[in-house]
């Protein structure tokens, strides 16, 4: 179709395409394979199954002429990645140089979220309307600079970039990708010029013997619905119809002889549900309740959409919404990640220009270097002093940006200042963040350093009820969680923090 719409407009255009990402053939080889987190078994049925491609075959595709490269699923760095393999002659054991060229892709990969959006300090982003996407400018040896189109909006600064460095990672001291480990532990990001920031330090290693592989299996069925409540006690009006209905709902299937739920959700939004017991909201006088539930029968979840839409005249005052049609019976379709051998997926992937096959270099080959320790940030020794120190929100001190890892979240902690960190390191100990989000039971919590950027990084596993459109959580990749940990008081000594930097 792309070739169609080139010879349409009488463009002179090269089209390169890349294959092999679809593993589903391969269920019955990999059927032994156990999930990369859980170390659950393989469900006999796949939706889909996909492998996740380094850079290379996009690289082949360009050194052959190719304008334009589609490509089916690769790790969204590689993009930019394969461009500078191509552009720059770099070769698989140019590991330090890779882990650049990959950091440049990490960081424009989501658009705006390098250039003000999601900032943590949204205050100070001009223009969101026009706001600009980041530009890479990348050296030959993977040191970039992050700008952006002139006379647009939005801002491009040390935390903006800082702040998407440390979106979506785990270990900043092995971030695996098809083509290098990545180190970015000594990372620096600094200011240099009017919306123009330098990124340095990148480093590198081999890369794993296997990509990661998704999988995606349908378990059964889900259903979500929402309505306002209004007025004095809102919160509380809105708990007990939450709970209400889901009783009796589940007395009809009792009743009728059909299974329970294998999973309910109710939150009240504009009550501080997602910060649990932490709450500061449940005097609001204005709510949305959200019920939701999973079930293998989508009639079971109908009987839901109708007692819920009952309720409207049989349960609280107040309650209204804006109306519209019913909330519809989805299928619940979870993920599957997986380790797969590159040596049974490399035989299958391909690449051609205009219909001419080209060659692909493999990944690297050569003995991976160890990784480096790096240096971390002192903690302060000794009790706090209470009466030469002060509290301050975590938000005073720094930056903060979350998302998930399939099941996990991580959070992402850039301090404002160097002087600031020792104090946010000694409070943000992992037993403080597994508390904070006790009521989303994480099975763990893990921090890691990022002492070039003054950073950490959290990690919490198993925290989002399934994570993404398998979750029935009002945020099911947990986006709000650098925005709930931002609110921690920070014991800092009087006189230490100035404005916000």
């Amino acid at each position: 179709a792309l070739r169609a719409r080139i010879a349409a407009a009488n463009l002179d255009l090269r089209v390169g395409v890349v294959t092999g990402d679809d593993l589903l053939a391969m269920q019955s080889q990999l059927k032994d394979s156990k999930e990369m987190f859980s170390g659950a078994s393989m469900p006999e049925r796949l939706l889909s199954l996909n492998a996740y491609l380094g850079a290379w075959p996009i690289a082949a595709a360009l050194d052959a002429g190719a304008d334009i490269v589609v490509t089916g699923r690769c790790v969204d760095s590689a993009t930019v990645l394969g461009v500078c393999i191509h552009e720059f002659g770099w070769s698989p054991s140019d590991f330090d140089r890779l882990s650049g060229g990959s950091l440049a892709g990490h960081i424009i990969e989501c658009g705006a979220q390098a250039t003000g959006g999601l900032f943590t300090d949204w205050q100070d982003v001009p223009n969101w309307e026009n706001i600009g996407y980041p530009i890479a400018v990348i050296d030959e040896d993977g040191a970039f600079d992050v700008i952006k189109p002139e006379g647009t909006g939005g801002l491009v600064s040390r935390g903006t970039v800082s702040e998407q460095l440390v979106y979506e990672i785990g270990d900043p001291a092995a971030y695996l990708l098809p083509d290098v480990t990545c180190d970015w532990r000594s990372v620096k990001i600094a200011e240099v010029g009017e919306q123009r920031v330098r990124v340095t330090g990148a480093r590198g290693a081999a890369p794993s013997p296997t990509y990661k592989a998704s999988a995606t299996w349908q378990d059964g069925y889900r259903v979500g619905a929402t309505w306002t409540i209004i007025g004095q006690d809102a919160a509380a009006k809105a708990v007990r119809v939450g709970e209400q209905v889901a009783s009796r709902v589940s007395s009809l299937l009792a009743k009728s002889g059909s299974a329970p739920f294998t999973e309910t959700s109710i939150e009240v939004i504009g009550a501080e549900s997602s910060y649990g017991s932490n709450s500061r909201a449940l005097g609001a006088r204005e709510v949305v309740l959200k019920i939701a539930a999973k079930h293998d029968d989508p009639k079971a979840l109908e009987l839901l959409v109708r007692e819920f839409t009952s309720a409207g005249t049989s349960m609280a005052p107040g309650f209204t919404g804006m109306g519209g049609n019913r909330p519809k019976v989805m299928p619940l379709v979870r993920l599957f990640s997986l380790a797969v051998d590159k040596a049974l997926v490399d035989g299958q992937v391909h690449a051609e220009v205009d219909g001419q096959n080209v060659s692909i270099q493999t990944t690297g080959t050569a003995l991976p270097r160890s990784i480096d320790a790096a240096a971390t940030t002192p903690v302060p020794e000794g009790a706090i002093d209470t009466a030469h120190f002060t509290t301050v929100p975590l938000i005073e001190l720094a930056w903060g940006r979350s998302g998930d890892k399939g099941n996990h979240a991580n959070i992402g902690i850039v301090a404002r200042q160097p002087e600031y960190l020792p104090y946010i390191k000694r409070t943000l100990q992992p037993e403080l963040v597994a508390k904070l989000f006790e009521h989303y039971g994480p099975a763990d919590v893990k921090r890691f350093d990022l002492p070039g950027i003054q950073g950490l990084n959290f990690m919490l596993y198993d925290v989002l009820g399934g994570g993404g459109i398998a979750s029935l959580r009002n945020d099911p990749q947990g986006k709000g969680y650098a925005q709930i940990l931002l609110g921690v008081e920070i014991p800092v000594p009087v006189g230490v923090v100035g404005s916000k930097a």
